[in-house]
This record gives C-alpha cells, sequence and structure tokens, in this order.
C-alpha cells in the first residue's frame, strides 16, 4: 500500500519539475482508488503535496545553481523542445514572479503551464528556502482536493454516471463549445480594435 503513495509521489515530483506530466492524470485517478476503499483520499492528496513540493526543488536548484544565462540557452536549444519549455513561456513565469515576488509560487501553482515554472525564476532569485517551501506547499494543497474532488466524486456516483452519462457527455460538449466560441469571439474583436 504504502508503494502506491510513493509512486502518487514520485509521478507527482517528475509532474512539478520540468518534465510535462499532467497532475489531471495522476490525483484524480489515485482519488478514485480512495472512493473504492483501495487508498485513503487525505494521503492521496498529502502524496500530491510533498511530491509537488520536491519537484518544485528541483526546478529552484537547479536555477540558482545553474543561472539565467545557462537555464535559458537550455531551454533555447534541444534541451526546451524536449521538455515542451519556451523561453516565452519561461518570460511569462519570471514576470509572474518578479511583479507578485512570493505569492506568485502559491498562485503559479493553481495556472496550467506556469505550475511547473514558477519555481525557475525563484531559484533565479534565491528566494528563501523556507518561503518557497511555505508558499509552494499552500498553493499545491490548494489544488489537490480540486483534483481529488473529481475523481472521489465520480468513483462515489459511478452509478448515477453509468445512467446519465450520454446527458453528462452532451452538456459537456455544449459547454465546452460555448466557451470555445467566447473565446473566438474575443479574439476576434480584439483582433479588430
Amino acid at each position: 500500500m504504502t508503494d502506491t503513495y510513493i509512486g502518487i509521489i514520485l509521478l507527482m515530483t517528475i509532474e512539478s519539475s520540468i518534465v510535462p506530466y499532467p497532475s489531471e492524470l495522476i490525483i484524480p485517478v489515485a482519488a478514485y482508488s480512495a472512493s473504492q476503499g483501495l487508498m485513503n483520499v487525505w494521503l492521496v492528496m498529502l502524496s500530491g503535496v510533498v511530491g509537488s513540493v520536491l519537484g518544485a526543488l528541483i526546478n529552484y536548484y537547479l536555477a540558482m545553481t545553474l543561472g539565467r544565462t545557462i537555464i535559458y540557452k537550455m531551454i533555447k536549444g534541444k534541451w526546451g523542445k524536449f521538455f515542451l519549455i519556451s523561453e516565452e513561456k519561461l518570460e511569462k513565469s519570471e514576470k509572474l514572479f518578479l511583479k507578485h515576488g512570493s505569492m506568485a509560487t502559491f498562485v503559479g501553482r493553481l495556472i496550467f503551464g506556469v505550475r511547473q515554472l514558477i519555481s525557475i525564476p525563484a531559484g533565479f532569485a534565491k528566494m528563501p528556502l523556507g518561503n518557497f517551501i511555505l508558499y509552494t506547499a499552500l498553493g499545491a494543497a490548494v489544488w489537490m482536493p480540486v483534483l481529488a474532488g473529481h475523481g472521489y466524486l465520480i468513483g462515489v456516483h459511478q452509478d448515477f454516471l453509468a445512467i446519465y452519462w450520454l446527458e453528462i457527455m452532451v452538456g459537456a460538449a455544449l459547454f465546452l463549445a460555448s466557451i470555445w466560441s467566447l473565446f473566438m469571439t474575443i479574439r476576434r474583436r480584439r483582433r479588430s480594435v
């Protein structure tokens, strides 16, 4: 049983470092298992937070040790393509950190695409380690219940979902189509201004 939690920690460490592996594939599945009595949902979330902090520490120490110049050179080269990191994404994360400081490490944990990168500017800035760990853990602690809640609720309500899956899928498709339509409308209006 403990191997499973260690696996969650390992996968979340990978997800929170620069390797593009979404936490949405880890925590909801583990929480689903918890809903079936195979795991403890609290330990699933705790494992997710621990893994998130460990992965963030890897990026933090890499950035602090190698420095800004070397990290940007690596991203401009083959490493950026391999890890799906662009110079623009890192610059965006760096601007977020410079504008909001320590709070960016908290908020950045909640933003897809920034989650993995926000630790790098913190390392560049040599943010105090205690503050870095605290804000990273708090951000992850907010994100884990969201992910775990989805997986757990699906597990608890799977009978309901089995009955109404078609209606749920049609509703979800319509919702996503309207969000996409709204996004495209706003984008066109911005371009025409």
